[in-house]
């Protein structure tokens, strides 16, 4: 597959504001995650000499397929920059170009560096050097061609609730694996049996590749080919979908058969207009929220099924 990368490149007194409203626009498109481009960023004092190579201009970078339906997306996102322009003066120029998977892939390693996700786990990148803490949990993580590094918001958010709703022993469902980052952390903090499912072959074979890196028993875990939860088996104690909107809308019509009353359901990737559809939806399934977390204009929301009946739930 080829890729296009859309390039904006801004000028705009307010740096973040332009950010976050042009990150917006790509997210609004379909877009789980961008690449942000700050020629005034300072690297941090772990990433050593020579960590990044300073942009001349600041950017923001958006990934799309190279379909048929590609054109009509660029037209929507040129339309919707020009609209920024009109309403905040922000002054924008688009660049396009061509790309193949494999420089895809790798263009986002430029700008992975281990990352502290919450105050004893951190992603790092298995190209990066990190002297680790005595106490600390270190997620090793090449993406490959899956999404999922650890330091998109959507990916933090579920390894915070993660960490917060996770007891040893617990069984660990993964709806849309990616890279396997998820799996790993839950692996990490105890989880017993696990099952990851994503509807790309690619991603769990790398998923597959990072879970072993981690010396994640071959034994513990499962990864299969579907769509949502299609094909899944049982009921787990602990079940994360960092998926788009859409198809959290659509899941939480059948997940309610994989949940307990004791369950906990995560589910992140929703942008934050869309996070009261979510609930909504959560609340006619009969699921108990629990918390909801923010950052970046995305949202998580744990829920359990402690309303659940049975193994009744709605379409």
């Amino acid at each position: 597959m080829k890729w296009v990368a859309a390039k904006i490149i801004f000028d705009h007194e307010n740096t973040q504001l332009a950010t976050d409203l042009i990150a917006d626009v790509f997210y609004g498109l379909g877009l789980q995650g961008v690449e942000i481009e700050d020629k005034d960023l300072e690297p941090e004092e772990a990433w050593g000499e020579g960590a990044r190579t300073e942009p001349l201009q600041h950017a923001v970078i958006g990934f799309f397929p190279d379909t048929p339906q590609t054109i009509h997306r660029l037209n929507e996102l040129e339309k919707k920059i020009r609209s920024l322009e009109r309403t905040f003066g922000i002054r924008c120029r688009k660049e396009c170009r061509q790309m193949d998977e494999e420089d895809w892939a790798e263009s986002w390693k430029a700008f992975f560096w281990p990352q502290r996700i919450t105050s004893r786990i951190t992603v790092k990148p298995t190209w990066r050097e990190y002297e680790a803490k005595a106490d600390e949990i270190v997620l090793e993580i090449d993406p490959g061609m899956a999404f999922g590094t650890g330091t998109h918001p959507t990916t933090a958010l579920c390894v915070i609730l993660i960490e917060r709703y996770l007891t040893a022993g617990a069984s660990f469902l993964d709806i849309g694996t990616g890279s396997g980052i998820l799996m790993i952390a839950a692996a990490r903090l105890g989880a017993g049996r696990l099952v990851g499912i994503d509807n790309d072959e690619i991603a769990l074979g790398v998923a597959d590749e990072n879970l072993r890196l981690n010396h994640v028993s071959q034994s513990c875990f499962e990864l299969k080919t579907g769509n949502l939860a299609d094909g899944i088996d049982g009921q787990f104690d602990l079940i994360v979908a960092n998926i788009l909107s859409e198809a959290i809308l659509k899941l939480l019509g059948t997940i309610g058969r994989h949940m307990s009353p004791k369950s906990v359901l995560i589910c992140s990737g929703i942008y934050k207009d869309n996070g009261g559809d979510v609930l909504k939806k959560m609340q006619q399934q009969g699921l108990t929220v629990l918390e909801e977390r923010h950052e970046d204009g995305w949202v998580a929301i744990a829920s359990s099924g402690s309303n659940l009946s049975g193994n009744t739930y709605h379409f």
